[in-house]
């Protein structure tokens, strides 16, 4: 997450769902009231936003027993808002301060196969769904640009990257000119193998695990694996028979 960037959008939500206190009438008692200082529509559009970044960063806000504050628009988001904000700048600080000595890897940089299918699912917290929407993603490309449907996924990709001949109906995937050397082998061979693994080891057990959410990091881990898959199905040229 871009803490800086989100940082900024709750302090700017905070400042657009301000709120100015109406007291009582004279001669009334109980009256009072809160009212939002910029127009409904305009703090609605806002808090669309919000929502989705508090979300992520504090996923039970909307359900917490924190003090509620009477007649209070929206006073529930800038709650979370006010919270959310704390956390974030707590954690940049113990990164700026200690820093974790580690790279961090951006889900923007990878294969648009893959990130570009998942966005959705990953905003709103479907870590299982969007690493399975991925593996769908690069075999429907696979498909496309091979021009097959016999075969799907594993078998598909081992086949691809087959180092036999191709034959009607069975274009290859082939990486950089074969040269007759061991690397070049390797690579095919190797390709395949890890298209094999990948489908077979998280493929498959997420389309049966329906009901286990995939922790964020290890879910990324997984995306990073598949787009590791889509540039080598991307980069490579289709061989096909005489």
């Amino acid at each position: 997450m871009n803490r800086e960037w989100a940082i900024n959008k709750l302090k700017s939500f905070l400042e657009t769902a301000s709120i100015t206190f109406i007291p009582d009438a004279p001669n009334t008692v109980g009256f009072w009231n809160y009212k939002l200082d910029k127009p409904k529509d305009e703090v609605q559009a806002a808090a669309q936003i919000i929502e989705q970044v508090l979300d992520r960063v504090l996923p039970a806000w909307r359900t917490e027993d924190w003090p509620e504050g009477k007649r209070q628009p929206y006073w529930r988001h800038r709650e979370a808002a006010h919270r959310a904000i704390a956390q974030l700048e707590a954690e940049q600080e113990l990164i700026d301060n200690l820093g974790s000595g580690a790279p961090q890897l951006d889900a923007a940089t990878l294969h648009p196969w893959v990130w570009g299918s998942v966005q959705g699912l990953w905003s709103s917290g479907h870590f299982r769904e969007a690493v399975g929407m991925a593996a769908k993603a690069i075999n429907a490309q696979t498909q496309a640009k091979l021009g097959r449907r016999d075969l799907s996924e594993a078998k598909l990709l081992s086949d691809a990257f087959s180092m036999k001949p191709p034959a009607s109906g069975q274009p290859r995937l082939r990486l950089g000119a074969d040269d007759g050397s061991d690397t070049y082998r390797s690579r095919h061979e190797g390709a395949g193998s890890f298209a094999r693994g990948v489908y077979s080891a998280i493929r498959n057990p997420i389309a049966h695990e329906l009901d286990h959410e995939l922790e964020e990091n290890k879910a990324l881990e997984q995306l990073a694996t598949f787009s590791v898959l889509a540039r080598w199905v991307d980069d490579a040229d289709v061989e096909t028979a005489p």
